[in-house]
């Protein structure tokens, strides 16, 4: 499936060209709606951006605090200061799609509409801020880069044509620019430490021809053919290339040479031009390991499926070594543990000047094959004048590794049909060493979560882990999960005897996590400290010493005017036993008993699990920020809604059994359990309850919809509704449409539009790059209702993606869900089902 023969672009048909005119001579969403009597309509007097009620608005432009990048050392933290959401403005800018990337074609760099305005440093001792000068007015900051010993950050900065390198001097707290020549950022930040006076950059390359405009008259059919064999089950990918143009602008967008940057700003330009894909610099920066894209492209894969040939460059710019050449992957077996036969994955030991590692898949990469070993994980160091070394057979599929020393590194597999993971101990450079296995447990199973390795960043600005000086103990973070709901930790886990020491947990009524360790023993730490009323501040703990914690920062709360927004976590039971979990919120001044029942805005998502157990347990926490968010239902609190979000929607196949084959009576299960529980609570009746959710949970929305009257109306953002056109897979379900048509079709809202009753707001972005979720998605799913004569509205946002960015477009979006909840919820009368 690759293109042939093909020499020119094609012209585009007369509609597109129509309904490119349309978005230029319109900057509003393209709204239908379709009325009772199933006539669609697009009014006029629609046309054009709208905003929303002031209290919504407020919610959108509140002050988003600054992120905080706590360096190396642990003694200084970057600040990234964030403006406001991106206009339309600056979203509708030039984009290319092209192989599954979205490129900004002035910048050479990947799509991104999320900037740093400007930038502090604070003081981890004293809690001191310093403002950073020689910022330009109105700058871009992009990408941020510690240096290993904290001393400089490097950070890329935005601007017209192209994509700059500077570099901030912590002492001196300034800013300045170090080189003239524009970084390649398309498939990386362009840019990384190799130690801690000197970057490894991929640069545009000096003197590129520019690429002749395509030809308007075509030279021919653009042709794909598929010959007899095995089977290529690719799912439904966005983005793809589509002409030999795509693939020639894929090429010059992706032409790059390497180099190195001194931090006096000395530009060493090192061997030829290549078309790019990966460059990774091995820790010492001695070599240079790099992916090239290989010809013929695939009309029909993403790039990172595309044939490549993998070397090894010198630092001078001299080839080193053939490492591979993997031929384009068109047909990989079936499953979600499917990989490409040989070997895959080159990268460098973190812990280690230059040692490479690579995995070799066996059985075929088949999930199915039976044997006993499905990865061997290889590694050789330079300069590879010895044969490679085995370091681990894996009996299910390599999923991680974190790098120690020569004594330790821990390597994670999994198995996702069976929801398995087992963390193991190698000892990388001891020979005939056996693993040990440290961790193992279910996927699903959040409760036995162990944690996270903490790691900490090596002389060589590598990631490896956070080792004690007795090189017997390492530490561990996570959620925390429990009956309890989400309680943060820190353990210390001696490797020896295998037992955790916990050093500290999350204690209501606060959520606390430890985001950075400041001694071996772990005993001082730095915590990020939130509650319903508090939005995360920063900390610096002692734990052993019992003194004050001191604090780090002072955010203030960014929407004030909803304080005392009452949050609750409840748990229920569904029909059949499972118990579940959700987060109830209430907004400010709201009485239940006093003020009775409000209308009631449910979120979710939908959830695959294999056991019972699993989807029973508790998620979340009641003591986080009560964070009001305008991509979620939150920001209805403001409108006086009753909200639920993140009902527990687990869709359970346990032993053989697979989850999508109940999904429909699960859903509707999970439905009535949550609605039952919050009329019993008495903050909600029957009749004024809305459904909601974003792609799958949009998906969701629909089938309820379709098979219930449960609900009111439903808002249903980006999501499928049709499960045929996504015929090779879709969420954590790996079988194929023809293998498992039953559950294909009956999951599917588009076939049951005819028993949708309540009326449904489709919101979509135009631009959706999300698999699966193509635009024409919502567009036939409208059409369906419409012409049934269905209560339905269609709203599609020019120049949007999978999630939303202009501030146009969600300040719109929350106007059309105000407005659909009011007409359809806030003062619907009767009993929900349509009992007037």
């Amino acid at each position: 499936m690759h293109l042939k023969n093909m020499n020119s672009a094609p012209l585009r048909p007369v509609m597109s060209a129509l309904a490119l005119l349309l978005c230029l001579t319109q900057p509003a969403s393209m709204v239908q709606a379709a009325n009772a009597n199933g006539a669609a309509r697009t009014s006029q007097n629609e046309n054009g951006y709208h905003l929303p009620a002031p209290e919504l608005q407020a919610i959108v432009d509140a002050p988003r605090g600054p992120l905080f990048k706590l360096g190396p050392q642990r003694k200084t933290a970057l600040m990234v200061h964030l403006p406001g959401l991106p206009g339309i403005a600056d979203v509708a800018q030039p984009e290319l799609k092209l192989a599954g990337l979205r490129i900004n074609p002035r910048t050479r760099a990947a799509s991104h509409f999320d900037f740093g305005t400007s930038l502090s440093l604070l003081d981890v001792a004293t809690g001191k801020s310093r403002e950073v000068s020689g910022l330009p007015a109105k700058v871009r900051i992009a990408e941020t880069l510690w240096s290993p010993d904290e001393q400089w950050v490097a950070f890329s900065r935005w601007v017209d044509d192209g994509v700059e390198l500077w570099l901030l001097d912590v002492r001196r707290a300034q800013a300045r620019r170090l080189m003239a020549d524009k970084l390649n950022a398309v498939t990386s930040a362009g840019f990384s430490w190799t130690g801690s006076d000197e970057l490894f950059v991929r640069l545009v390359p000096q003197n590129q021809k520019p690429l002749p405009p395509p030809s308007i008259v075509p030279a021919g059919p653009n042709m794909v053919e598929s010959r007899a064999g095995k089977g290529a089950q690719n799912r439904t990918y966005p983005d793809m290339l589509k002409t030999p143009a795509d693939s020639d602008m894929l090429d010059w967008q992706l032409q790059t040479q390497l180099g190195f940057v001194s931090i006096k700003g000395e530009v060493r330009r090192i061997g030829p031009v290549m078309t790019l894909s990966k460059a990774n610099v091995s820790p010492d920066g001695s070599l240079i390991l790099t992916t090239q894209l290989r010809r013929p492209y695939s009309t029909m894969l993403p790039m990172d499926r595309f044939g490549q040939l993998i070397e090894l460059w010198d630092d001078e710019g001299r080839k080193v070594r053939t490492v591979a050449e993997r031929p384009m992957r068109e047909r990989i077996p079936s499953g979600n543990d499917a990989v490409q036969a040989g070997p895959r994955d080159f990268s460098w030991r973190t812990d280690k000047p230059a040692s490479l590692t690579w995995l070799e898949a066996q059985g075929g990469g088949d999930p199915e094959s039976h044997t006993k070993v499905h990865d061997v994980f290889m590694q050789q160091a330079a300069p590879f004048d010895h044969p490679p070394q085995k370091l681990m057979e894996l009996g299910w599929r390599f999923s991680s590794v974190q790098w120690g020393n020569d004594n330790l590194a821990l390597v994670t597999e999994n198995w996702s049909k069976t929801r398995d993971t087992r963390t193991w101990r190698i000892r990388p450079g001891v020979a005939d060493s056996k693993p040990e296995l440290v961790f193992s447990r279910k996927t699903e199973d959040q409760y036995a979560n162990p944690g996270n390795p903490v790691m900490t960043t090596n002389e060589m600005g590598r990631q490896v882990l956070r080792i004690t000086a007795d090189g017997r103990s390492i530490f561990l973070t996570g959620t925390g999960a429990s009956t309890e709901g989400d309680r943060p930790f820190l353990d210390r886990l001696d490797l020896v005897s295998r037992q955790t020491t916990r050093l500290f947990r999350s204690h209501p009524p606060f959520y606390e996590e430890v985001v950075g360790i400041l001694n071996d023993k772990g005993s001082q730490i730095i915590l990020s400290r939130e509650s319903n009323e508090e939005r995360p501040n920063y900390y610096a703990d002692d734990l052993g010493d019992h003194v004050p914690r001191r604090a780090l920062t002072s955010f203030a709360h960014p929407y004030p005017q909803l304080k005392g927004v009452k949050k609750q976590q409840i748990r229920y039971e569904r029909e059949d036993g499972v118990e579940l979990t959700a987060n109830l919120y209430l907004p400010p001044g709201y009485e239940p008993k006093r003020d009775g029942p409000r209308p009631t805005l449910i979120w979710a998502y939908p959830r695959e699990f294999k056991t019972a157990e699993a989807a029973s347990q508790v998620t979340g926490s009641p003591h986080r920020f009560n964070r009001i968010s305008y991509n979620g239902p939150h920001v209805m609190l403001a409108r006086g809604y009753v909200v639920v979000d993140g009902p527990g929607m687990p869709i359970i196949g346990e032993g053989k059994k697979e989850p999508n084959d109940s999904y429909l009576e699960q859903l509707k299960m999970n439905a009535e359990a949550v609605i039952d529980e919050v009329v019993k609570l008495g903050v909600t009746d029957r009749n004024r309850i809305a459904i909601g959710g974003h792609s799958y949970g949009a998906f969701m929305t629909a089938n309820l919809l379709a098979h219930t009257r449960l609900f009111r109306a439903g808002i249903a953002r980006s999501g499928a509704y049709n499960r045929t056109l996504t015929p090779f897979g879709f969420q954590s379900e790996d079988r194929n449409f023809w293998t498992a048509k039953k559950t294909y079709l009956e999951m599917s809202p588009f076939n049951f539009a005819n028993q949708v009753k309540d009326p449904i707001l489709f919101i979509h972005g135009e631009q959706d790059n999300n698999s699966g979720t193509f635009p024409m998605q919502s567009e036939r799913m409208f059409q369906a209702l419409q012409g049934l004569g269905i209560a339905s509205r269609l709203v599609m946002l020019p120049n949007e993606s999978h999630s939303y960015r202009a501030r146009e477009s969600i300040l719109h979006m929350l106007w059309e869900q105000d407005r659909w909840l009011d007409m359809y919820v806030k003062n619907a009368k009767g009993e929900a089902g349509g009992k007037d």
